[in-house]
């Protein structure tokens, strides 16, 4: 049997499956696209996490477009992190282009130009379904994760939502936060140590700085109602297609505490509210994480530590979480060990760091006969890239250079005006971008504190007049004594007389 043959069988051994699959491309060998040789992906394994990798410009970001727009076409709702702003074609087909008929003649898959449907979210000011959620639903160890405070300060944020569980105060919004925060110290001092200790005005004093930072990176427009129903992620539309949930994070690459705010809360929602689905045919959501390196190098150590735990434990819930970046270093080795499909485009050897990156990337994926992976992975193409993916059991297929098919989406940005129109004909716009300010901790407290500053007063007035009368008293008092001096009782003169009469004999009668 040829090399060509063997290769062909093994491929088709290794990514041949009975159940649902999305198809990446064709296998390459030798520099040869082999038609009869089709990458696949069980759709089955999909929500056991992924990676794609490799250089600037070499292909991620059509990847990713890839998996989405098959992941939709087969009813599996999908979540992008857009950083770059360069998603939003997905909503509009394919123009076409020769070079994309070419790849797809060599790959033996027709190509089909078809737009998906798709929902644009915002964390920001940006145009799109503002997504939300309030402090309380946070709750103080979340809080207190994204604010990478001390124990005792956690503590103190422990107190402070138990005080308001009790006293029924809403906290919404940041502004509630820090109200609470400043009335433990001020106004409620002896009410918080009267039932739960004393709270120091240093650490509250810290939290409130940590707020501020919070505050200034965009947390503000993040916190407060309506908060987003996470079940708005897994829609389809009317022909049975998952939505393509696009977030756009164009502005916030340089707020890392907004964004780890934010991804600490969706995840953290996503698997207190989905149920266990164990292994199903199809996974519940996939979400795709771009640039993922600017999240695990600026992120807060709270932010990382909750990734790691979701990864282990999200799969169950039929979710699957895909990290794109530029190299699978980039990843912290707990994450990255626990990921099941990788796409890793080319990688680039211009320093000795590269090259022993490059060496150490290669020992992430199987063994080959077909392929020098660290030879390969510099030789590679635009649009081309090592696969390594599990089977419909789990196990590790063999490592394949895959000859990637392209979008059938537009690959480029919305113009405004379709941009507009994608945005007028949201149901989740109308549902989510009406601003709520209701009665929360903030207007409560205010109203608490101006009843007692009014009580105060009306007792500081009391105080005064009853002063003003103690001071009148004494010469009221001194008038009426000088009265009854002057004009004595007749019975009490005579009385008085009676007695110096008596003392005067009795002298009278010791001297005789």
């Amino acid at each position: 049997m040829s090399k060509r043959d063997q290769f062909v069988e093994t491929i088709k051994k290794g990514y041949t499956f009975k159940g649902d699959y999305i198809t990446l491309g064709a296998g390459m060998l030798d520099n040869e696209t082999i038609t009869e040789a089709f990458v696949n992906v069980p759709l089955k394994t999909m929500n056991r996490h992924g990676l794609i990798a490799g250089a600037t410009g070499t292909g991620k970001t059509k990847t990713l477009q890839v998996l989405a727009e098959n992941l939709s076409e087969k009813g599996v709702p999908v979540l992008l992190m857009d950083i770059k702003g360069d998603l939003s074609g997905l909503a509009q087909p394919s123009p076409g282009h020769p070079k994309i008929d070419e790849r797809h003649a060599k790959i033996g898959l027709p190509f089909t130009p078809k737009p998906f449907p798709v929902e644009i979210m915002s964390l920001s000011e940006q145009d799109g379904v503002r997504l939300r959620a309030t402090v309380s639903e946070f709750g103080p160890v979340l809080i207190s994760r994204i604010l990478d405070v001390s124990e005792t300060q956690a503590g103190i944020i422990a107190v402070i939502f138990k005080y308001c569980d009790d006293h029924k105060l809403p906290l919404l919004d940041l502004k509630d936060f820090k109200k609470i925060l400043q009335y433990a110290t001020s106004q409620g001092k002896k009410e918080f140590e009267e039932a739960y200790g004393r709270i120091s005005t240093a650490s509250t004093g810290a939290i409130l700085r940590r707020l501020v930072e919070l505050e200034q990176q965009g947390g503000d427009l993040f916190f407060g109602e309506k908060s987003f129903d996470v079940k708005d992620l897994v829609r389809t539309n009317a022909d049975g297609q998952g939505y393509i949930n696009i977030i756009r994070l164009t502005d916030i690459q340089d707020r890392p505490k907004l964004f780890s705010t934010f991804m600490l809360s969706l995840l953290a929602e996503i698997y207190e509210t989905f149920p266990e689905q164990g292994d199903s045919d199809r996974p519940e959501l996939i979400m795709f994480i771009d640039e993922a390196h600017l999240i695990f190098n600026e992120a807060s150590k709270a932010l990382l530590n909750q990734i790691e735990s979701i990864v282990k434990l999200i799969r169950s819930k039929g979710i699957g979480l895909y990290f794109v970046t530029q190299n699978p270093t980039d990843v912290p080795e707990a994450v990255l060990s626990q990921l099941g499909l990788k796409v890793q485009h080319a990688l680039r050897a211009f320093t000795a760091k590269d090259r022993k990156a490059i060496k150490l990337t290669a020992q992430n994926y199987p063994d080959t006969d077909f392929y020098d992976t660290a030879e390969t992975l510099t030789s590679l193409g635009i649009g081309e890239a090592l696969v390594s993916a599990l089977d419909e059991k789990g196990r590790p297929s063999a490592l394949a250079a895959t000859m990637m098919r392209a979008p059938m989406s537009r690959m480029d940005i919305l113009t405004s005006t379709e941009l507009s129109q994608l945005l007028n004909d949201s149901k989740l716009v109308m549902k989510y971008n009406e601003d709520i300010d209701r009665n929360s901790a903030y207007e409560m407290l205010n109203e608490k504190i101006k009843k007692a500053e009014d009580l105060k007063a009306k007792e500081d007035a009391k105080l005064e007049r009853d002063k003003e009368r103690e001071k009148e008293r004494p010469t009221k008092t001194r008038r009426r004594s000088s009265s009854r001096s002057t004009r004595q009782n007749p019975v009490v003169k005579v009385l008085t007389s009676a007695t110096f009469i008596r003392a005067v004999f009795g002298i009278l009668k010791k001297v005789i």
